[in-house]
Order: C-alpha cells, then sequence, then structure tokens
C-alpha cells in the first residue's frame, strides 16, 4: 500500500506508529507487508473460527415459557439501516468490497448527514482513507445500527437478525467490518464483549464472506491507546478480503 505523507499523518493522527515503506511494487504485496508489520498489536488467532456460542439462559419457572438467548437490548429493539454506498465516485454496479457495520446512537445517527459527526467522523474518514478505500476501486457500504422500536413503515430501520443477510444480499460483502460492541453482538447473536469478538475472522451465515469486529471511533477518541488495535483489525479485515479475491 502507497502512502503517501497526508495518508502518514493521518496514521500518525490515530497514534499508529507506521514501520512499513513508502512503496511496493504491487498491491497484495503492499497489504501483505502493512499486516505484517501490525500483527503484532493484534490478540489474533490465525485461524477462521466462529464467535463462541451464548450459553443458554437460566431454567426458567415451571410456567414461564423458554426464551433463546439474545443480546441485551436495554427494552428496544437493535434496527439496522439500509446500506449506503461511501465514497460513490467509484462504479455503482460493482458489487463485493466492504461492508462496515456501525453503531450509532439514535440521538447521533445524522440520518441525511454524515456517517458520523464531529472528531470521530474525521478518525472514521482518516482510518478508511489510510486502507485508501477512498478511491472508489473497492465498494464500500455502511449500515448503521441503533436501539430504538421498528416502526414499519417503508424505508425504516427493521429489526437486525431479520434484516441483515436481506441487505447484505444487496451488495455481496467480501469483508463485514462490525465497529462497535452492539453491531459485532448484533450480527453474531452474541453476548461475549468486544474484546473477545475482534482480532480474528469470524464467519457470517453469507457465501464468501468474513466478519472483523473492531472498536468504534468514538471509542478510540475516549481510548487512544487501543488505536494500534483497532488498526491492526482493519488490516486483518484487508487480508481477508485479500484472500476472498
Amino acid at each position: 500500500m502507497n502512502l503517501d505523507a497526508r495518508q502518514r499523518a493521518m496514521l500518525d493522527e490515530m497514534g499508529v506508529k507506521v514501520w512499513w515503506p513508502m512503496a511496493e511494487p504491487a498491491e497484495a504485496q503492499a497489504v501483505q507487508a502493512v499486516v505484517a508489520a501490525v500483527r503484532v498489536e493484534a490478540e489474533a488467532a490465525p485461524v477462521v473460527a466462529r464467535a463462541a456460542p451464548v450459553p443458554p439462559p437460566a431454567p426458567a419457572a415451571a410456567s414461564a415459557p423458554a426464551r433463546p438467548p439474545a443480546v441485551p437490548s436495554h427494552g428496544a429493539t437493535v434496527l439496522v439501516d439500509a446500506p449506503r454506498r461511501l465514497y460513490a465516485d467509484g462504479d455503482e454496479s460493482v458489487r463485493g468490497g466492504w461492508l462496515i457495520v456501525a453503531d450509532m446512537p439514535p440521538e447521533l445517527d445524522g440520518r441525511h448527514g454524515e456517517p458520523f459527526a464531529g472528531d470521530a467522523g474525521r478518525l472514521f474518514d482518516h482510518m478508511l482513507r489510510a486502507l485508501q478505500l477512498h478511491a472508489g476501486a473497492t465498494p464500500v457500504h455502511l449500515m448503521r445500527t441503533h436501539r430504538g422500536v421498528a416502526s414499519g413503515q417503508p424505508g425504516s430501520p427493521r429489526p437486525i437478525a431479520e434484516a441483515f443477510a436481506e441487505h447484505a444480499a444487496a451488495v455481496a460483502p467480501r469483508i463485514v467490518l462490525a465497529m462497535g460492541p452492539l453491531a459485532a453482538q448484533g450480527l453474531l447473536q452474541s453476548s461475549e464483549p468486544l474484546g473477545k469478538l475482534r482480532g480474528r475472522p469470524l464467519r457470517l451465515a453469507l457465501p464468501d464472506s468474513a466478519l472483523v469486529a473492531t472498536y468504534h471511533p468514538a471509542y478510540l477518541l475516549r481510548n487512544p491507546a487501543d488505536k494500534a488495535r483497532a488498526w491492526a483489525d482493519l488490516c486483518l479485515a484487508a487480508e481477508q478480503l485479500l484472500r476472498a479475491g
């Protein structure tokens, strides 16, 4: 991956030390070099694994019906918006590429604006530009997750358990990047903390697609020590995309 001075400055702003050369003869070799440089930061297992199963709930009283395990929702359903293309100057007919599923609190969801607001939005853009996703050669789609109540109106957010497969089929991603605990737990139907889900590729019920979970940009602003781990997750996702390609 050829990083110019501006892109290196973006990584410096993320707090990530750049150890790799400026250029390599081929894109695949470049991404592999990036991955090799940061893999020491990852807490990853090198093999594809499934998320740990959610333990069954404790036996309920005889008069109450049994309920399946679920991600805690604090009284509201985990909803997901339809995907939208980022860096739309690319070829809209091209499918595959990246599907980013990111936590979006309802009060900050910016439904008609940018994916993220303020400093979190700038960091999000820097992370994608550091991977050169802004060039548009590889499709990048964003889906937003948040807690709420589904309205049932056309175009309104829908529960993630029923809507994700349909939305993903429309864009056919080769890699799914879950940013934040709500996105990762909702997609995997797991109650494991994000720290145990990140760092390794996981499988979804999608053909030729892997999932990598990582931290949300807003979390990284509060916890800058985890920026290097987040960058390692992005490189792991890029590596999975190369393998799928």
